[in-house]
């Protein structure tokens, strides 16, 4: 079993990182990739850029901890959990979650797993600049987390 975990502020490439949870072997039978990105979602308003800050250490301790609680409890191969930080704009990738197994449901729910838990557990605070109307200034404020995450990661 192998597992990567990077906190990084530079993008990531979707296709090293499929290529580094394919297993050189004949008994890996699926890999799962989520890739989640920065999303202008406040209409009437513009987001301008996300800001993401972190806890080091304790940021990739908790998603190393992810990692293994996933392993534990499905048949997995090899995740990948990269969490970018810095200053990102609409469209930038911000996460990436992989994992490969022998099966597809194993792969699905260890995916599912992990990023659900990230969003609730992982030490990240964001911080959005809105420019409400296209003749405002931008304003900024941090992000309160969502009740409807911790529905999904209470779940599991």
């Amino acid at each position: 079993m192998s597992n990567v975990v990077r906190v990084q502020m530079e993008n990531f490439d979707l296709n090293k990182e499929y290529d580094r949870l394919i297993t050189k072997n004949s008994t890996c039978g699926a890999v799962v990739l989520f890739s989640g990105l920065v999303r202008d979602f406040i209409p009437p308003q513009q987001l301008v850029s996300l800001e993401l800050e972190h806890y080091p250490l304790m940021t990739e301790t908790m998603l190393e901890n992810l990692s293994m609680q996933a392993s534990a409890r499905w048949e997995l191969q090899r995740t990948t959990i990269i969490h970018r930080t810095g200053k990102l704009l609409p469209g930038d990738q911000i996460v990436l979650v992989g994992v490969s197994s022998a099966h597809r449901t194993d792969a699905f729910e260890a995916a599912q797993f992990i990023m659900d838990k990230l969003k609730t557990s992982a030490p990240f605070w964001k911080k959005e600049t809105l420019k409400p109307n296209p003749d405002s200034k931008p304003e900024s404020y941090w992000v309160s987390a969502k009740d409807s995450d911790e529905q999904l990661a209470r779940r599991w």
